[in-house]
């Protein structure tokens, strides 16, 4: 695992290099990113994660990628560049905040590109859930570790990354919460209740999937850490996880480490409760702050 310090991770800035200059050779051939994903046998969205430097190609699918836009002379090069870049990766808030203006835009942009975005929180409520008050809460929480242009902004950017919850496309979107993370409250208990309503709000969308993980749950994994799992829906080799640290965000692309966070998924799904009982907690979480309001 390479680990950034105090600034950019060497390992991401290379794996950006090699993801501009696969984007360039196919360019320079003229063809298009879904006529290489065929000819090289990948998902679309996989060329189009790995020209963006948001997943990391193996060196089979260099060798094909070359082949097929004709710089076959690049293949032992490219496969150099490749073995240098770990395949997993920390970089600090610091150091992606430079040049941005948003990190909530680079957010948008992988969830994009990825048509099952799996998301397990057991100490907030998720960013895509959160609703605006909820979010400002956060953000100035955590304004010091994680940079933004300005609390505003990044909640202005949150709530445009949740439009995609309802777009009319093929995206699924899961998500795993705790209890405990349902009962943190940022705020007072009127901003827990909004919040509590929206997760019941969004639930009923027929692309969205919401588990609530009662504290009463017979836990069969710890909760040590919240993660993400991006993926084409049903490629294995598609898949990459985030996991968002206090300093930094781990990017995860390596098969087996990504299988043992499918796992992970699958074991914290069995605990959880879904639809009528998913919402009746929710209903017994809001009388309880109910009570604390009045």
């Amino acid at each position: 695992m390479a680990v950034a310090g105090g600034g950019r991770d060497p390992a991401y800035d290379k794996r950006r290099r090699l993801a501009g200059e696969l984007r360039v050779l196919r360019e320079m051939s003229g063809m298009s990113g879904r006529d290489l994903a065929k000819r090289i046998g990948i998902s679309q969205s996989k060329v189009s994660r790995i020209e963006a430097g948001a997943a990391q190609p193996s060196a089979t699918e260099i060798t094909a990628w070359a082949q097929a836009v004709g710089a076959a002379d690049e293949i032992e090069r490219l496969r150099d560049v490749l073995a240098d870049v770990a395949r997993t990766e920390v970089e600090t808030w610091q150091a992606a905040i430079e040049g941005r203006h948003q990190l909530q835009d680079d957010a948008r942009e992988r969830e994009e590109t990825a048509r099952r975005v799996r998301v397990f929180q057991p100490a907030l409520v998720p960013g895509l859930l959160q609703t605006p008050g909820y979010a400002q809460r956060v953000f100035a929480m955590f304004k010091a570790s994680v940079p933004q242009t300005s609390v505003a902004a990044a909640v202005a950017a949150r709530l445009d990354r949740q439009l995609a919850l309802y777009k009319d496309d093929d995206r699924h979107f899961e998500f795993l919460i705790t209890e405990a993370a349902l009962r943190w409250r940022p705020g007072p208990p009127r901003l827990a209740i909004a919040q509590l309503d929206r997760i019941a709000t969004v639930s009923t969308l027929d692309n969205v999937s919401i588990g609530l993980i009662p504290l009463s749950a017979e836990a069969e994994a710890p909760y040590l850490q919240g993660f993400s799992i991006l993926d084409d829906g049903d490629a294995d080799d598609d898949a990459f996880v985030l996991i968002e640290l206090d300093h930094a965000e781990l990017t995860v692309t390596e098969a087996d480490a990504v299988a043992l966070y499918r796992n992970r998924w699958s074991t914290l799904r069995k605990a959880a409760v879904f639809g009528d009982e998913a919402q009746a907690l929710l209903r017994t979480l809001t009388a309880e702050l109910r009570t604390i309001e009045g």
